[in-house]
């Protein structure tokens, strides 16, 4: 296993970590005198989760080391680690539940999208509008997380978190577009190469059948 998979993977094992930290909320203890308490702890460890998810995609492409499983498991674990954070916040009451709904509904709205397209041999590249968003949400999480016991970050938080759904519908209409072109017209070009193919066996067949018959008749 490569540097690059390792932090991926470490990212998925940082979920359980953050949900922990955000819903036990009598996490606290001092580090030099300093007081941690558990929405510093969560913030702490989204960051570095969100850290390791710039850090692989970067060294897998500087090291030439970008594999399958890393392709697979990168997505996945950016989803996930976005999803329990804002299913988290929910559960402590620092966003409705319904944007948590929209946004996550999105992700998996995209991946089956993405599924779909990459059975068909269609791969869908992600888009500067979805890359945009993954900033926001990064963004507006931290501050929603800090909003728990500093309130000062709330307006902040739930505007950049406005802003995220904006980015996340307009990302979803420009996937669903990628993916109603490039599959309509794959299916189009496989439609028509069934149908030439048919004509074929049906005019292969026509010629073996004339010149059976014609062979009959000349031994008559």
């Amino acid at each position: 296993m490569n540097l690059p998979n390792a932090l991926t993977i470490a990212r998925i094992f940082f979920v359980p970590l953050l949900v922990a930290a955000l819903v036990q909320e009598r996490i606290s203890f001092s580090v030099g005198g300093f007081l941690i308490t558990n929405d510093l702890l969560a913030v702490a460890i989204f960051l570095a989760a969100a850290g390791t998810d710039l850090l692989d995609g970067y060294l897998a492409r500087r090291w030439g080391q970008v594999t399958t499983v890393g392709t697979l498991l990168d997505p996945i674990a950016d989803k996930l680690l976005i999803s329990a954070a804002l299913i988290a916040l929910v559960q402590v009451r620092a966003v409705p539940a319904w944007m948590v709904v929209v946004l996550v509904g999105r992700e998996f709205a995209v991946s089956g999208l993405r599924a779909i397209a990459a059975a068909e041999g269609y791969t869908i590249q992600a888009s500067e509008l979805g890359k945009t968003k993954m900033v926001g949400q990064v963004a507006a999480i931290t501050c929603l997380m800090a909003s728990i016991r500093h309130p000062q970050f709330a307006f902040a938080g739930n505007l950049l978190l406005w802003i995220v759904m904006l980015f996340a519908v307009m990302s979803a209409i420009d996937y669903f577009r990628k993916f109603w072109r490039g599959i309509d017209e794959r299916v189009k070009l496989r439609r028509r190469k069934e149908l030439l193919m048919l004509e074929r066996r049906k005019k292969a067949a026509v010629s073996q059948s004339g010149s059976g018959v014609g062979g009959f008749r000349g031994t008559i």
